[in-house]
């Protein structure tokens, strides 16, 4: 059976925001530098690399990380000050990025199932761009995302029945997938927009289904 015969099988589509519907990675990162710039290069770039290792964690949890762990009891901006920063410089550029190509073709081939976004990045914020992208209506079962985890959110989600079974996640980071595989959700990697370091070894280490975006599911 094809992909795109078995995409139509699914009665549920759970989609990772940043790296999978909108090319927003590179945003998101160049931001989280910025923020932490005032406590030096050597600190804003070890940021950057957990920040990397890490994704689909949350910004809160990263920034109580940077601060409890990278620069403990050092002088410079608080986490409210860091993360007002940080929404900042991602504002500036979020609402002009790229939108995933063959998104609405996938959703007129999927007209049965519900879609959900699941995303590390906050909630609100989160649908603030998506109602200005106009992408929202896609969306039928809800855009979610922080302070609530990709977990809680799945969990909840299956608990109330927005999301049934069979489902599939697409995601672009190992959390995405240890998500989905705690959850009993199938997953399919996209890799074209990931930060992922050496993800061809990982998803060939764990049998992981790989598609370069949205479009090519239905090659």
């Amino acid at each position: 059976m094809s992909l795109n015969n078995r995409l139509s099988k699914y009665a549920t589509l759970v989609f990772d925001c940043d790296g999978v519907v909108l090319n927003s990675n590179q945003i998101k990162t160049e931001a989280f530098y910025q923020a932490a710039l005032p406590y030096g290069v050597d600190s804003a770039e070890a940021f950057l690399n957990y920040h990397v290792s890490n994704g689909g964690v949350s910004r809160y949890k990263k920034f109580v990380y940077f601060l409890d762990h990278l620069v403990p009891g050092r002088s410079g901006p608080g986490l409210d000050d860091l993360l007002n920063h940080y929404t900042s410089e991602l504002r500036k550029n979020l609402i002009g990025c790229e939108v995933a190509s063959g998104l609405k073709e996938l959703r007129k081939n999927t007209p049965d199932a519900r879609w959900l976004i699941v995303s590390g990045g906050d909630q609100a914020e989160l649908r603030d761009v998506f109602i200005a992208k106009k992408l929202d209506l896609l969306f039928d079962g809800g855009i979610f995302g922080s302070p609530d985890t990709k977990d809680e959110i799945i969990t909840r989600e299956l608990a109330c029945e927005n999301i049934k079974s069979p489902a599939l996640f697409l995601g672009d980071s190992q959390y995405d997938y240890q998500a989905a595989n705690t959850a009993g959700l199938n997953f399919i990697f996209l890799s074209q927009w990931s930060e992922v370091p050496n993800w061809r070894d990982w998803c060939a280490s764990n049998d992981i289904d790989v598609c370069l975006n949205i479009s090519t599911l239905f090659d």
